[in-house]
C-alpha cells in the first residue's frame, strides 16, 4: 500500500510493507543517487515483515516529483520530518532508516523526533577520495541506538575508516556504495544481500 503524504517540502510517498503483528515499524529513505528501488531497501521489504517489522519505503518530496537532483540535506530533512506523523501512526516504535543520504538524514532527525533507533545502510561517511570532509558527527551524533551495515569496498567509506563510538557496524565482504559485489569476488551477490538482511533482523529483534 501507498501513501502520499505532503510535507513542508513537497509530496512525499510511503509505501508499506506491513507484517502481520508487528511490533516495531523501520521508515527506509533513499540516496541522494537513486530511490527506493535500491537492492537492499527491496530485500529489506521482502524480508522483515514475516519477522514482526513493518517496513515502510519513503520516497523523498524530490522523486516523488521527478526531479535528478536532491536538494539541500536541510530540505531532506524537513520531507523526512512531514513523513514522520504517518510513520508513527500505527502506534509502534520506529526505527529511522535510510540508505546513503537517506542515513544521513535518519542521523541528524533521529533525537528530536523521538526514533526508537537508527539504521544506516551505506553511511556516507566521506565524499569519495576526500576522507578529511568526515561526516562521522553525524553518525555519532544520533543519539539512539544505531547500526551500520557498510560495504567492505564502499568508496564513500570502508568498514574500518569508521570511528569508534555507541554504534554497530557489520560488513558486507566486498559490497560497494550500493552492495554490488563483483563478479570475481568470493562473496556472491545473493549472500551479500542476506548479510544485510540477517544483520537488520538479528539487530531489530534485539531492540528493546
Amino acid at each position: 500500500m501507498s501513501e502520499i503524504v505532503e510535507t513542508d517540502a513537497g509530496a512525499a510517498r510511503v509505501t508499506w510493507h506491513e507484517a502481520r503483528k508487528a511490533r516495531l515499524v523501520l521508515a527506509v529513505g533513499h540516496g541522494a543517487g537513486g530511490g527506493i528501488e535500491a537492492r537492499d531497501l527491496w530485500a529489506l521489504a521482502e524480508t522483515l515483515p514475516e519477522h514482526g517489522v513493518t517496513v515502510a519505503l519513503v520516497e523523498q518530496p524530490w522523486r516523488v516529483a521527478g526531479k535528478k537532483v536532491a536538494p539541500a540535506p536541510k530540505t531532506l530533512d524537513a520531507g523526512w520530518r512531514g513523513v514522520w506523523p504517518a510513520l508513527t501512526r500505527p502506534g509502534l516504535p520506529v526505527v529511522s532508516g535510510g540508505r546513503s543520504a537517506g542515513a544521513r538524514v535518519a542521523c541528524r532527525t533521529a533525537a528530536e523526533l523521538g526514533a526508537h533507533a537508527v539504521l544506516a545502510l551505506s553511511f556516507p561517511l566521506h565524499p569519495p577520495g576526500r576522507p578529511e570532509k568526515s561526516r562521522a558527527g553525524e553518525l555519532l551524533g544520533a543519539g539512539v541506538p544505531t547500526l551500520v551495515v557498510q560495504g567492505g569496498n564502499d568508496s564513500f567509506g570502508k568498514p574500518e575508516e569508521f570511528p569508534e563510538g555507541g554504534f554497530r557496524l557489520v560488513a558486507v565482504a566486498s559490497g560497494d556504495h550500493g552492495f554490488a559485489v563483483p563478479k570475481r569476488a568470493e562473496t556472491t551477490q545473493e549472500e551479500a544481500l542476506e548479510t544485510v538482511t540477517g544483520a537488520v533482523r538479528e539487530w531489530t529483534a534485539s531492540l528493546g
